[in-house]
């Protein structure tokens, strides 16, 4: 009797929603993004599940809130993933 699913092969879908731990390729949740403030131009590098308001170096602009999980970006920001 074959398997329903195939274990060695799971969907991406199916991948993501999993625990980071309980992924066939252990892989975190989190990343680093660099945002670039509209005030100033600067880019500050900003970690997605940052834990304190991130502030612009250059115009102490606030650039993302903590949530209970992901920071929340103030409002709409350029932001590039920095891999």
């Amino acid at each position: 009797m074959p398997l329903a699913k195939d274990l060695l092969h799971p969907s991406p879908e199916e991948e993501k929603r999993k625990h980071k731990k309980k992924r066939l390729v252990q892989s975190p949740n989190s990343y680093f993004m660099d945002v670039k403030c509209p005030g100033c131009y600067k880019i500050t590098t900003v970690f997605s599940h940052a834990q304190t308001v991130v502030l612009c170096v250059g115009c102490s602009t606030v650039l993302c809130q903590p949530t209970g999980g992901k920071a929340r970006a103030s409002y709409e920001l350029n932001l590039m993933s920095s891999d």
